[in-house]
């Protein structure tokens, strides 16, 4: 009997700006060369680290208990998620959400160092904080949704989406080995370009940005209210079945006529 992957705990962000044409979202095409999603569009994330967990994290904002009720987790796992979000982003496009005080840095690239050290594993996140006398910014964070890579994957991830704004004096790019090309879009522009087929969308990213077209501004988007239930996609009729999955289903199968 084949043994079912457990899935990884990972972590997500939705970075969001306001942009002429209204919301957008940063997202980046996969390189060709990764072992998961290779090709496929996506926002910055990934895998929680052991060291992620390390309580000595120094935090400004909802405590782990705040996160653990969010996500139904417990607060060691709940404190992972939120470091992991945090690390991915800046190591992925340079985006720090931290700072010495209530002000986020204003020029990350001052880190660069230690944004390719926090690649390669060989420095935690708490180590640079603390080398640096800067705090986590989790109030800048919010809960957004969790997906579960459906069983039958060789490769499984549970992973908890965040939603953040771009601080005012920080950009976003693309100097990640992991992405072959990052950039802004609208929600409504991203579907109609997956429509289109010259992008690929997963179910999850798909969902997330279904989401957040239905929001204006930004500040609509932070104070929603998330309920946030874990979704399986799971095999039915022949494809995968999760909410609203016939209206993505649909496209898809043009792509496939």
């Amino acid at each position: 009997m084949t043994e079912i992957p457990v899935p990884k705990h990972s972590s997500t962000i939705l970075l969001v700006r306001e942009g002429e044409r209204g919301i957008e979202v940063f997202v980046q095409r996969r390189a060709s060369t990764m072992a998961f999603a290779a090709g496929m569009t996506v926002f910055p994330g990934g895998g929680m680290s052991d060291s992620d967990l390390d309580e000595g994290v120094r935090w400004i904002g909802p405590d782990a208990a705040w996160w653990a009720g969010q996500f139904g987790t417990d607060e060691s796992l709940a404190r992972g998620l939120v470091v992991t979000a945090i690390r991915e982003t800046f190591e992925e496009c340079g985006v720090l959400l931290a700072g010495a005080d209530a002000e986020t840095v204003a020029d990350p690239s001052q880190f660069l160092a230690a944004r390719a050290e926090l690649a390669a594993g060989t420095l935690s996140m708490a180590e640079f904080l603390q080398a640096e006398n800067l705090f986590l910014r989790a109030d800048l964070l919010r809960p957004w949704s969790n997906w579960i890579t459906p069983v039958g994957q060789p490769r499984r991830y549970d992973v908890r989406f965040f939603v953040a704004e771009l601080p005012a004096n920080q950009a976003a790019d693309g100097k990640t080995t992991e992405a072959a090309e990052t950039g802004w879009y609208t929600p409504a522009g991203l579907l109609e370009i997956w429509k289109a087929g010259q992008a690929i969308l997963m179910p999850p990213t798909w969902a997330q940005i279904v989401d957040l077209a239905e929001f204006g501004l930004i500040a609509e988007v932070l104070e929603a209210e998330r309920i946030i239930t874990a979704i399986e996609p799971r095999p039915g009729h022949g494809a995968l079945d999760f909410p609203n999955a016939a209206d993505y289903l649909e496209v898809v199968g043009n792509f496939r006529a």
